[in-house]
């Protein structure tokens, strides 16, 4: 797997969970449960994908070998990405669905809340404009585990099993490693303990709400979205997300 620079490394992290985000809720399209939902959800991947090209174009400018945004989404292979674990799991059902989403909202948005006052400019302008819309996303998504959690029987059994299921990948909204360690270093990114702990409460607090038990905290494994070692799902998807591409490179319309 290449390796670039710390920041270009951190740029392709914030990028590629945006992206692969915003694909998996793309997947419920002509699916959700309501046409409210659907469009919903919609709008908040569209609203990760425009997030998400905005990391890959000043990623792209840092790596300077003759890739842009499209290039980084639509042209790398697995091994390439470094996503998330957490945002690549299958869609499931509606409880899976909105406890992924809940859980990555809430690690976004205290991340971006911090990177607005990053000493790189360009990345707290960025964060600044992507916050808007993210606070939105946590709003609702915690409003959705809330209804669920504390709904009916069934629905309160599906959440705690959709817990069950995400749970393992959450250890990389937690754990620090050398890149953080050197972007924090320079002002660039927050602390990472400081993030976690914030990530940690906003988890708390709303699984009280709805009722849900929060497991002990998630510990690492043998893989790692940060370094390219991904579940078997994310392969499918870009296989699916990439095929347009890969099959007419650099066509024109």
């Amino acid at each position: 797997m290449k390796k670039y620079d710390e920041l270009s490394e951190f740029l392709l992290r914030m990028g590629d969970s945006a992206l692969i985000q915003g694909q998996r809720l793309c997947e419920w399209c002509g699916h959700a449960p309501a046409l409210e939902e659907e469009m919903a959800l919609m709008n908040v991947g569209l609203d990760l994908v425009g997030q998400a090209r905005n990391w890959l174009d000043y990623a792209a400018e840092k790596i300077n070998d003759g890739c842009d945004a499209d290039m980084l989404g639509f042209r790398r292979d697995e091994r390439a990405f470094r996503n998330l674990l957490l945002v690549e799991q299958p869609n499931g059902d509606y409880a899976v669905t909105m406890t992924k989403q809940f859980l990555y909202d809430a690690w976004q948005y205290h991340l971006l809340e911090a990177l607005t006052v990053s000493a790189d400019q360009r990345i707290a302008a960025i964060a600044a404009k992507s916050l808007k819309e993210v606070t939105y996303h946590l709003r609702r998504s915690s409003e959705w585990i809330e209804r669920l959690g504390d709904g009916t029987e069934e629905s309160h059994q599906r959440m705690e099993a959709a817990v069950d299921t995400l749970w393992r990948f959450t250890f990389e909204l937690q754990e620090s490693d050398e890149v953080i360690e050197q972007l924090t270093a320079t002002g660039i990114i927050p602390q990472g303990d400081q993030l976690a702990q914030q990530w940690a409460q906003t988890v708390a607090d709303v699984f009280a709400r709805a009722t849900l038990t929060v497991p002990d905290n998630a510990r690492s494994f043998y893989l790692s979205g940060r370094e390219g070692k991904h579940t078997e799902h994310l392969g499918i998807l870009l296989a699916e997300m990439q095929f347009l591409q890969r099959a007419y490179p650099d066509a024109s319309w």
